[in-house]
């Protein structure tokens, strides 16, 4: 196996009035190709702040972030655009779909973005939303589904442009226990059955036990790693 995702010496920064908070102190992560991995710690570890950086959503104070071998810090911010939109998937707690738009139209949004037919988007889609157990649901809009449902609409537009890496942040959060587990049980499929790799934060020692390896933060750092599987 090889890192699909490496940082090294991660450190992010904020001015928050005249002192200066160190959010990431040094943070140096290897994410092996096809692992399941959870990312735990307490509010305010830097647990998001990491999967903003490695997500291309934001840039680090210093230090390097590789995808799949690319410095994120050598490129601007349209090919970090474009390398979020063909590489990462993201799958967050608020479910983020658009209200007005049915199922469908979340899932084949990215596809449109990337340039896709209608026809091909449409395609796509649908063949995701069956996938993830909703092919009964597609012109449903987010408020006549569950939060279950919803999430399940969010993975699929994570997968609709075949990502390398899917980056999860309390994907859980909003959900009841079993509905969660249900969650999580999903995207274990397609780890196992798809090799997608996976990075999953979450506050949830029942999630974090459901995956290969657990990494705890605590004040912008890594302060311990353990291999479950």
């Amino acid at each position: 196996m090889s890192g699909i995702i490496e940082t090294s010496n991660l450190v992010k920064e904020y001015q928050q009035g005249d002192r200066l908070l160190r959010v990431l102190n040094g943070v140096g992560l290897t994410v092996e190709r096809g692992e399941f991995m959870a990312i735990m710690g307490p509010s305010g570890s830097g647990k998001s702040t990491l999967l903003n950086m490695i997500g291309a959503l934001d840039r680090p104070t210093s230090g390097k972030v590789l995808i799949n071998g690319v410095d994120l810090s050598t490129l601007n911010d349209n090919e970090l655009a474009e390398l979020r939109n063909r590489e990462i998937g993201f799958i967050f707690q608020s479910f983020n779909l658009i209200t007005r738009m049915d199922a469908l139209g979340n899932v084949a949004l990215p596809l449109a973005i990337a340039g896709l037919s209608r026809g091909e988007r449409r395609e796509r889609a649908t063949k995701l939303l069956e996938m993830v157990g909703l092919g009964d649901r597609v012109d449903h809009k987010p408020p006549q589904l569950s939060g279950g449902e919803q999430q399940r609409v969010a993975v699929a537009r994570a997968l609709v442009n075949d990502p390398s890496v899917l980056l999860c942040d309390e994907v859980t959060g909003n959900l009841d226990s079993k509905t969660g587990d249900e969650i999580v049980q999903l995207l274990r499929s397609l780890n196992l059955e798809q090799g997608k790799t996976f990075v999953i934060v979450t506050h949830d020692p029942a999630v974090a036990q459901m995956t290969d390896r657990l990494v705890h933060l605590h004040d912008g750092q890594i302060v311990a790693e353990k291999r479950l599987r």
